[in-house]
């Protein structure tokens, strides 16, 4: 297991926690308050979350004898007044997060870009004892390599040792991902020969597998296999077909892209209004607007790209857009973690996605409002069975779509709450598609991206189980989250 060793910039966190305790900050535990200021603490997340500078709230807060409550008013007029908030630097130091090793895989992984055109170096990543290299081995192989019989076996017997039942895996093993990356490197290596394997894959009963086999028609220019792909009953899959397709015949199939938009699927839906941009055909503007006015009934902040595109297939303006109202409540649990409560939960993973557990710490001493919304999710069970459909394993995982895909989320966006934890490896941040537009999907740090930090909202923290976190493979189902007793 990972441990957590003392460096250089470990001593800083350590100093920084010691400012803050200094400064009166109450990292661990929040200090009692009467009644009365204790609601002024709601008030202000309220005004806050409402975006209203305005609110009488701020004008006493920022008075107020209690240096936290002083500190919760002007961090949240600094983010109401700046959505960067550059003022964050101004504000007291919190506790920042746990410092996690990384496995020693990664450095193998990373190692791998400039030798993509290496072909022994190629060949020997797709032998490596860890599956994520090997994935990056098969991510950058070229066509430089098409000569070596030895390279191009090594990612076709991916495909040959597919197991029968895909539906599940051990840990540090693979299910359907070997094969799935072995057909788009050999979609590089071999057209032809994967244009063979392309036809196996596209009645196979796991969706990934046909999503991948998309991916790699894309590669080869099979338009057959990706016109029928496109009507597939999962949304990913049609989705991943479309995209292809639009850039391959153009308007050519807008056919099958005008079916597409009938769809339920918001991914699946703005793909291919995207590809019916500009089309000739006068049939696209009547019935993209017809479902735009669909897409508007079904109130769901979340799906606002679909919308946005449907109106641009229609020729409309995307401030047309009618997206639901905002509604502002109080979390249950926001004022408490705005005050520095202990709030943990745990991640628990599916035993068919090779199991294991990882325990987070909530972040409400910067992020009240976004780790209470996520805290009432868990607990409603909203997480439960949903699946990490995104995995770069040298930058983040992420997951908590009820689509497992990017553009299907919850229906009430979350605000953000930019705030002074870095992005540093273990931290967790709320996915979003511009300002303002958290959909309750979430990402783990997987290593050190401080340049999230002036987009993105850190709202928790992994402090047990790093190496779980580590293990997690696209399509890996997350079993249940719970709140930890203490």
């Amino acid at each position: 297991m990972p441990s957590r060793s003392r460096t250089p910039a470990t001593r800083a966190r350590v100093a920084a926690l010691l400012v803050a305790a200094l400064a009166g900050a109450a990292p661990s535990g929040a200090q009692s308050l009467a009644r009365a200021d204790s609601a002024l603490v709601g008030r202000l997340l309220v005004a806050e979350d409402r975006r209203d500078s305005t609110d009488a709230a701020f004008a006493e807060g920022v008075r107020h004898a209690d240096a936290r409550i002083r500190a919760i008013a002007q961090r949240g007029l600094g983010r109401i007044r700046d959505p960067r908030f550059e003022a964050r630097t101004t504000l007291p130091p919190v506790a920042p997060p746990p410092i996690w090793v990384e496995p020693a895989w990664r450095v193998r992984l990373r190692a791998l870009a400039p030798l993509r055109d290496d072909c022994d170096a190629m060949r020997l990543a797709a032998g490596d004892s860890a599956w994520p290299v090997r994935f990056r081995a098969a991510a950058l192989v070229r066509e430089s390599c098409t000569a070596r019989e030895d390279v191009v076996q090594a990612f076709a017997r991916w495909i040959r040792e597919r197991p029968d039942d895909t539906s599940r895996r051990k840990a540090g093993q693979v299910s359907w991902h070997g094969a799935a990356h072995g057909l788009v490197a050999l979609a590089r290596l071999r057209p032809a020969e994967a244009r063979y394997e392309i036809g196996r894959f596209l009645n196979a009963p796991d969706a990934n597998l046909r999503r991948y086999a998309a991916r790699a028609a894309a590669l080869v220019g099979d338009t057959a296999a990706l016109r029928r792909l496109a009507a597939d009953a999962d949304d990913n899959v049609a989705e991943s077909a479309i995209e292809a397709l639009g850039k391959l015949t153009g308007h050519a199939d807008d056919a099958i892209f005008l079916r597409a938009i009938e769809r339920d699927g918001a991914q699946v839906v703005r793909v291919a209004a995207e590809a019916l941009k500009g089309s000739p055909d006068p049939r696209v503007a009547p019935a993209a607007l017809r479902r735009f006015e669909a897409w508007v009934r079904r109130a769901n902040a979340s799906e606002r790209d679909a919308r946005i595109t449907l109106l641009e297939a229609a020729g409309r303006p995307a401030s047309e857009d009618r997206p639901p109202p905002v509604r502002v409540t109080l979390p249950r649990d926001a004022v408490a973690l705005a005050l520095g409560k202990d709030i943990r939960l745990r991640v628990t993973m599916d035993k068919r996605s090779g199991g294991g557990r990882f325990d987070i710490r909530l972040r409400g001493d910067v992020a009240p409002m976004m780790a209470a919304r996520i805290l009432d999710l868990a607990r409603r069970r909203y997480y439960d069975g949903l699946t990490w459909h995104r995995v770069e394993h040298d930058f983040v995982i992420q997951g908590g779509s009820p689509g497992a895909n990017e553009y299907v989320g919850l229906a009430q966006f979350l605000r953000d709450e930019l705030g002074t934890v870095t992005h540093a490896r273990g931290t967790l941040g709320m996915s979003t598609r511009g300002h303002d537009t958290g959909d309750a999907q979430w990402f783990v740090n997987l290593r050190d991206n401080a340049r999230l930090d002036r987009d993105y909202t850190v709202w928790a923290e992994v402090v047990a189980g790093i190496h779980v976190v580590d293990g997690i493979l696209e399509g890996d189902v997350i079993k249940s989250i719970r709140l930890l007793t203490p």
